[in-house]
Formats: C-alpha cells, structure tokens, sequence
C-alpha cells in the first residue's frame, strides 16, 4: 500500500471519528432531555430493562467485525456516560448544589458564623434532665468563649423503654439557660406538629440522623425560616444526604448546616464509622457550611480529640460534641459524654493543636 493510499484511508478514519462524535453528543443531548422529563414524572433515571433492550438490539443488527462482547462493552461505557451527563444535570438543578450557588452559605446563630472561613464549636448535654445539669454545662461553656449550647429535649431512642427527653419542659430549660448565660441553642425536633411552638424556644431546629428522610418533618423544618442542623442518617449515601438537604432548601429555607455524625458499617470498634471524607465531599457539592459530631460518629471518649483534629484539618466548619457534669449518672449516652475536668483538658489541647481557626 503506498503512502498516498495509507493517508487517504486515515482521513476517512479522521471523518469518520468527527462523524461518530457528532451522533454520540447528539445521543447525549436526547439523553439530557429524557433525563428532564423522567424527572418531572418521578421516574428513576436508570432503567435497567431499557438498556438490555438497547443492547439486543445493537447486537442483533451487527454484521462484525466486533464480537458482540465488545460492542456490549462499548455500548454500555455510552450508556454509563449518558447516565451521568443525566445526574450532573440533577445536581446543577439542586438549590443546595455548589453548581448552581458557587458562593458558601452563611448561616448565622444569634451572631455566631458558619461557613465564613471560621470554625466553631458545639458542647451539652446528651438530654436535658434538669435545670441545674444544663446551667452547669452552659456555665462551662461560656467560660471558654463559646456561643453555642446543644441539649436534646425530644430524644428518639433505639429502645421505646429508654429516656425519651422531658419534651417541651425541656426545650423551656435549654430557653431559659440561654437567656441566663447568653448563648445560642440547638435542639432536635422529631415531630412536624412540634416545629411551630418548639421555634419560640431554639435558635436552631436540629433533624436528627433517623429523621434524615422524614420528608414532612424536613418540609416542615423549610417553612419555619430557622436554620437548620441536618444530620446524616445512619445509613445513607451523601446523594441521599444532600437531596434531604434539599427538602428543606425547597421550602426557601437554605439557612443549613449539614452534619456528619457517622455511618453504620461492620466496624464494632466505634459506636459508628466516621466518613471523614465526607466533609471535603459536601463542600465541593454544596454551598453548605459541615460540621463533624465527634461524639455519635464514635461513641468513645477517648476518640473525641482525635477525630475533632481530623474534623478541623480537612475543614469542617465546625466541631459538636457532648459534654455532661457527671456522665455515669446520665440518663441517655453516659459512656460517650465528656465531664466537665475532659471539657477542659478536650478544649486546651484542641486549642494547642492550632487547627482550630477562629
């Protein structure tokens, strides 16, 4: 074969690629498109049956010289392509995606700042029980310069037996011990019917991990305009995490704080696994500030230092853990939660690691 004949048969390859390029963004534009309307309809965006139809097809009109195993592999790399050209296009449609809001939310608690550049922290209770435990733990908190006092008035618990919280008697404790030392206040609200009168009380409506997918509670959480702390559920993937997010966005309310608090895996060493990866994972994703709960990810005092270093080096806007003034007598979670004598020595090596950035 001579040269000329050699180059000739390479620009009819050339044509041909420009050719196949053209019809396989063609194909994606078609793909977009069904993408669109599968979602106004509600229908999942992979379908399985479709695509083995597809590919008998594709297999029954070929006349070589591929096998079919190498047109089926072709043809399914296609598909793939096509499937997430369809969930990127999901996710810049999401009002909570980094794509369609490139600037971080700032949500802000009675003048304390999430998602500005500046990390904060989170203490209290496990539960309120009483008044005296919750001034006690607020005292200490204020004393190291902290605005921020979590206590679960409403607890859902594994077991129908165990401490379910002292309800809205609680959320009046956590209110007036606010007031008293000038902090903000975080609460889980487990209920929707309780959001209206629990907002008179709490500067911040948390939605626990086994409320993640409680759609009406999330909706419910949106209409009320108080910012939000979501948490992961104990097994949810992070697409699953960001469209509860998203529940609550839908509403007008992207006042968000996203909370990574572990996830359930084999793994019996620690309470829960903690995904510290996903912190980098939600900020590249979304426009939301994310936050790492040191003690439910773990379960084990001993772990709270470490993994709250681990939280603010690969910069989580923020670290929540539990502390109580005498854990062993707790009602809920004693073996996780920190003293007063563990807060202290918790926050002074935090403090001298330097990774904490105020």
């Amino acid at each position: 074969m001579s040269n000329k004949e050699l180059d000739q048969l390479r620009d009819r390859i050339d044509e041909i690629n420009v050719e196949l390029l053209n019809l396989i963004n063609e194909r994606a534009r078609l793909v977009q498109e069904i993408g669109r309307v599968k979602e106004t309809q509600g229908v999942n965006r992979y379908d399985p049956v479709r695509e083995r139809n597809m590919l008998n097809k594709i297999i029954e009109n070929n006349e070589g010289p591929f096998e079919a195993s190498t047109l089926t592999h072709l043809f399914k790399e296609i598909f793939k392509a096509g499937l997430e050209l369809q969930e990127d296009d999901h996710r810049k449609a999401l009002l909570v995606s980094r794509k369609k809001h490139p600037e971080n939310t700032i949500v802000d608690i009675k003048g304390t700042k999430f998602g500005n550049g500046s990390q904060q922290l989170i203490f209290g209770p496990c539960a309120v029980e009483s008044y005296e435990q919750v001034a006690t733990v607020a005292e200490a908190v204020k004393a190291k310069g902290l605005t921020l006092l979590r206590g679960g008035a409403y607890k859902p618990r594994t077991s129908p037996y165990d401490f379910q919280g002292l309800g809205l008697e609680g959320l009046k404790i956590l209110k007036r011990v606010a007031d008293e030392y000038g902090l903000g206040v975080i609460s889980e609200i487990v209920n929707p019917a309780d959001i209206e009168t629990a907002v008179e009380y709490i500067d911040v409506i948390q939605i626990g991990a086994r409320n993640m997918q409680n759609f009406e509670l999330l909706k419910a959480a949106g209409a009320a305009k108080k910012p939000v702390l979501l948490k992961r559920g104990l097994a949810a993937t992070i697409e699953e995490f960001i469209n509860a997010a998203e529940y609550i966005a839908a509403q007008g309310n992207e006042q968000i704080i996203l909370c990574e608090r572990g996830i359930r895996t084999y793994e019996r060493a620690t309470r829960n696994t903690l995904d510290i990866s996903a912190v980098p994972i939600l900020k590249q994703e979304t426009h939301l500030p994310v936050l790492v709960d040191v003690t439910h990810s773990t379960g084990r005092r001993d772990l709270l230092l470490p993994t709250a270093k681990a939280a603010l080096a690969i910069g989580a806007d923020g670290v929540m853990a539990e502390v109580h003034p005498d854990p062993a007598v707790a009602l809920s979670d004693s073996a996780q939660q920190m003293d007063l004598k563990q807060f202290d020595e918790f926050m002074e090596q935090l403090q001298a690691s330097r990774l904490l950035h105020v």
